[in-house]
């Protein structure tokens, strides 16, 4: 199943432009920019998987800016490029590297753009690999498409909002992806939906530097207010609290206690996308 074409911004020399295209190969959304901070202003107003970052377009002035938004956007991360070696290209990567940056690819040879298109590829959601470590206890025994539906849950739930798109995701019919839920005694797809939404939104504001506004346009809410009814009708409290009260690790293990370890003995049993008793041989898988 698709998930969606990949969206990178840039603070590329005009050379290196031309270059990530033709290696990208139109696979990806790239959004050149001429500073960092036009790139940070993109990934506060829309979906950015990845930051690419010239070394040679990086003075030692952008530093703090850049160990800024290594700490404020953990979620995207950003990658420093080399095009040719020179003298300063040594102690400018090591500089940013003690600025958080993590990733380096020398596409001054081939293997360097394979490389590229793989750090691209490779699952690099942060948000998936915690909700899924948490849960693994409880589903590390659960049946392949049960584990699924719930990567995919997580994976999809910034822009998935009902449970329609989801069962679209899935390639599975609506009814009876509901059905399935209700027979087996668990919480409606919908709430699952909802409720990793938060997750998301609790990892948005986990670095700081995402007003509610921000992560309200993030996860695609019409409004900050529409964002605010949202979380008073499933935890009762207000955006400014949320952030303060729930953090990211901490709404991990409450999604786990509340939807996932009450119901495991079910769950151990489940098949969300399999053929159901009932459903007269038809699969939703």
């Amino acid at each position: 199943m698709s998930v969606g074409v990949a969206t990178v911004a840039t603070v590329l020399m005009p050379a290196e432009r031309s270059r990530v295209e033709a290696a990208l190969q139109g696979s990806f959304l790239t959004l050149h920019r001429n500073s960092l901070d036009d790139a940070t202003r993109e990934v506060r107003s829309r979906r950015v998987d990845a930051v690419f970052l010239s070394v040679h377009c990086c003075a030692e002035v952008d530093l703090p800016h850049v160990a800024r938004f290594v700490r404020e956007f953990p979620h995207v991360p950003a990658v420093a490029l080399v095009s040719h070696n020179d003298h300063e290209t040594s102690e400018r990567i090591l500089q940013l590297g003690a600025q958080g940056v993590r990733a380096v690819v020398d596409v001054s040879v081939p293997s360097g753009w394979h490389r590229l298109r793989a750090v691209l590829r490779e699952p690099s959601s942060p948000v998936v690999a915690a909700v899924m470590a948490e849960l693994d206890p409880d589903l590390r025994d659960a049946p392949p498409d049960c584990r699924l539906f719930f990567e995919v849950v997580v994976r999809r739930a910034p822009e998935t909002k009902t449970v329609w798109q989801l069962a679209d995701v899935l390639e599975a019919v609506p009814s009876s992806l509901m059905s399935r839920f209700h027979r087996a005694q668990l919480p409606s797809p919908k709430v699952y939906l909802a409720h990793a939404r938060l997750l998301h939104a609790a990892h948005l504001f986990k670095g700081g530097g995402l007003s509610i506004a921000d992560v309200a346009h993030r996860l695609d809410y019409s409004s900050p207010q529409s964002f605010g009814r949202h979380l008073r009708a499933l935890l009762g409290v207000t955006a400014g609290e949320f952030r303060r009260r729930l953090p990211f690790e901490a709404a991990v293990r409450r999604f786990r206690l509340s939807f996932i370890t009450p119901y495991r003995d079910r769950l151990l049993a489940f098949h969300p996308l399999g053929t159901w008793p009932g459903d007269h041989g038809q699969s939703a898988a």
